[in-house]
């Protein structure tokens, strides 16, 4: 059993997306803002010292498209994007640190993810329904064009076209169809076999937020959202990482015999800032709870062992990723990192 030890960068919360279901976008004014570079490299250096290995950088999608706040703060950076933004940060933080971003910005294309290869040896962005009918007046994506499942699939092609391991998954509790779970993990299973890029595949429950549209919608109960996830790995197939975030249930070893092998990106520093009322388990206590089901607790990096191959990793980054690995292509116990 897997997990990621990261340190959570919220690059910006200003976001062009309305979902009804979100706390973490937040308006210029009541709390939407970016990291200034310090801020960005203060979070990384933390983490650096703390051993971790994975810096994930969260942020809202494009949110220049829709405030003109952000765009000033952007220009004023010599930008003319958030993803330009970003692929600076995460530059600086492969230069003054030993983490590996693994950016998560929403939809990108090919001149996106080129711009993000040489320092994120992983991206990622969940599908969270393929159902168009999500984005219909009165349900949680409506007037949210980035949820457009066919934009979002037309982003994992991309991943497969330009050699990026990709992070993906589904949120299940939003006002969707039990058809409409299982037809994402099939979408899910046909694009991971079409592009060979999902490295990981994240079956993630919806939790209430206080204000929030969504804040009085019931949750999946942790014993049938187990059961989804064992239609996950039974669609996936046995090769396929899944992952459910331990941090959304209470009694989380029920995803243990529902065939999880990983918890995903497990902070001992940051708070999740997209369900920050959730707060992770001490990482003795998440590996005493899955040893005691029986399973072994490793730390991996941000990309997956499979993945760890020169195809799939930019020809400079990939030595500083084998150094961080140890002979099973998961994190080494004592040296994090190659040396720059």
């Amino acid at each position: 059993m897997t997990y990621s030890r990261k340190v959570f960068i919220p690059l910006t919360t200003l976001c062009q997306d309305r979902c009804s279901y979100c706390t973490f976008a937040k308006p210029p004014g009541a709390g939407g803002m970016y990291l200034e570079p310090e801020e960005v490299l203060a979070i990384a250096r933390s983490g650096d010292e703390a051993g971790c290995t994975e810096a994930l950088f969260t942020l809202g999608d494009r949110p220049e498209l829709r405030w003109p706040q952000a765009a000033e703060f952007l220009a004023g950076k010599g930008h003319s994007s958030t993803i330009e933004y970003l692929a600076e940060m995460s530059a600086l933080v492969r230069a003054e640190t030993r983490l590996f971003p693994h950016a998560n910005p929403g939809l990108l294309d090919d001149e996106d993810m080129r711009l993000l290869r040489p320092s994120n040896p992983s991206m990622g962005m969940m599908l969270e329904n393929i159902s168009p009918r999500l984005m219909e007046p009165g349900m949680p994506h409506h007037d949210t064009n980035t949820k457009d499942p066919t934009r979002r699939v037309a982003t994992i092609e991309t991943a497969g076209r330009m050699k990026v391991p990709f992070t993906t998954g589904i949120l299940v509790g939003i006002g969707e169809t039990l058809q409409e779970v299982v037809a994402s993990l099939f979408a899910l299973r046909d694009l991971s076999r079409r592009t060979g890029a999902i490295q990981e595949v994240i079956i993630q429950n919806f939790r209430a937020k206080a204000n929030t549209p969504m804040r009085r919608s019931a949750e999946p109960v942790p014993r049938w959202f187990a059961r989804v996830v064992a239609v996950a790995r039974w669609i996936l197939g046995p090769e396929a990482n899944v992952q459910v975030p331990p941090n959304l249930t209470e009694s989380f070893e029920i995803y243990l015999d529902a065939g999880i092998n990983d918890w995903g990106g497990v902070s001992p520093l940051t708070i999740d800032w997209v369900n920050p009322e959730a707060p992770w388990p001490h990482l003795d206590e998440l590996g005493a709870r899955t040893n005691t089901a029986g399973f072994e607790l490793r730390p991996r990096l941000p990309v997956y062992p499979e993945f760890i191959d020169e195809d799939w990793i930019d020809e400079n980054l990939y030595p500083h990723v084998v150094a961080a690995s140890d002979r099973d292509g998961l994190a080494r116990a004592e040296e994090k990192t190659g040396a720059r």
